[in-house]
């Protein structure tokens, strides 16, 4: 089985790679972002958006959560593009199957539903990268959370790369230096670093990802000493060893909540995933933001807007086109248009 982590030295070699390649990872410069983009071309567009997402929201309130997270895992790789959405075809290999992502990810036919209602309204003009950013916002919105204006204007990619998001994005074991390091190539700082991790205000993780703390913490055959004594008695009963590692517990204690429940929880060392309770438990100034924003909302909301801004600045240089179904390129080959929209109709 491969190896979800992988060392600081290799992160820094693939990006030095990666964007000699590429280009560079810049923040806006190459596209030029900005609010309502839409304004003149597809002036509901927004509204569309959130509509689609309250409805998506109530049927299952944890489908926010789900395409929220969709935002974080594709801005990390390449820059975003919607690349992430791609369904795998006989030439490319995507990223719904890359280690951070196989039955990990999902409510991706809520996008589908979102950009089959935009393309009724304008055809051929709104990209699946920028009704993700929209979809991720209103998910948060509608959770209680801040709202804030999205700056748009994307194109979407034109392939998605596995091993990109591999030996990118993070592991649940991940711990405190590993995080400040990773985000710091994106010139994000441990303030946004913290923040964003607040996103696991809302949201279900799996058994898969913690059981190792609850049975060989770093290999010890003992439980991550860093939990709370009842809330790892529960978390025995949820996830046994040899369990079912799809089954979910709560990432907080408000799960469909947006509020600051997940830095209180974090203080009490309740924290679900290691690489949450490694903010608290780990490092002297991830902690320091961690106390601040347990007792300060108003705090942790201004920091998440400014930090969810930043990821949605991530671009690479590269072509990219308005998609009309975000799993496929447009001028597919049929057999692979015809998957995907087969992959569609299965899932709703």
């Amino acid at each position: 089985m491969r190896s979800a982590s992988f060392t600081a030295t290799s992160l820094i070699l693939y990006l030095f790679l990666f964007l000699l390649r590429r280009g560079t990872l810049t923040t806006g410069e190459i596209t030029p972002l900005r609010r309502g983009f839409y304004a003149g071309v597809c002036p509901e567009a927004e509204q569309i958006v959130r509509e689609t997402m309250r409805r998506a929201m109530t049927r299952e309130a944890r489908s926010g959560a789900s395409v929220m997270r969709l935002q974080f895992h594709d801005c990390f790789v390449n820059g975003f593009d919607g690349s992430l959405l791609l369904d795998d075809t006989p030439t490319m290999i995507g990223e719904k199957l890359a280690l951070s992502n196989i039955n990990s990810l999902r409510s991706f036919e809520v996008i589908d539903e979102v950009k089959e209602a935009v393309e009724k309204a304008c055809p051929g003009v709104v990209s699946c990268a920028d009704i993700l950013i929209l979809a991720a916002r209103d998910a948060v919105v509608l959770s209680g959370g801040p709202n804030w204006e999205v700056k748009l204007g994307r194109k979407d990619s034109l392939s998605a790369s596995q091993e990109a998001s591999d030996n990118i994005m993070p592991s649940p074991r991940s711990n405190a230096t590993f995080l400040i390091n990773l985000f710091h190539k994106f010139n994000l700082s441990i303030t946004d670093l913290v923040a964003l991790s607040g996103s696991h205000s809302i949201g279900m993780g799996r058994c898969f990802s913690i059981v190792f703390r609850l049975y060989n913490q770093s290999g010890t055959g003992r439980p991550d000493p860093h939990m709370d004594p009842k809330f790892r008695f529960k978390l025995n009963r949820l996830c046994p060893l040899n369990g079912d590692g799809n089954i979910t517990g709560r990432l907080d204690a408000t799960p469909v909540k947006f509020d600051n429940k997940y830095f209180k929880d974090l203080r009490r060392q309740r924290g679900f995933l290691n690489s949450d309770q490694t903010l608290f438990s780990d490092d002297a100034r991830t902690m320091a933001v961690v106390k601040r924003y347990s007792v300060d909302r108003k705090a942790f909301f201004a920091d998440f807007v400014e930090g969810m801004v930043k990821l949605g600045d991530l671009q690479i240089d590269q072509p990219g086109e308005i998609r009309r179904n975000c799993r496929v390129v447009n001028n597919a080959p049929k057999e692979e248009t015809g998957e995907a929209l087969a992959s569609f109709t299965l899932e709703t």
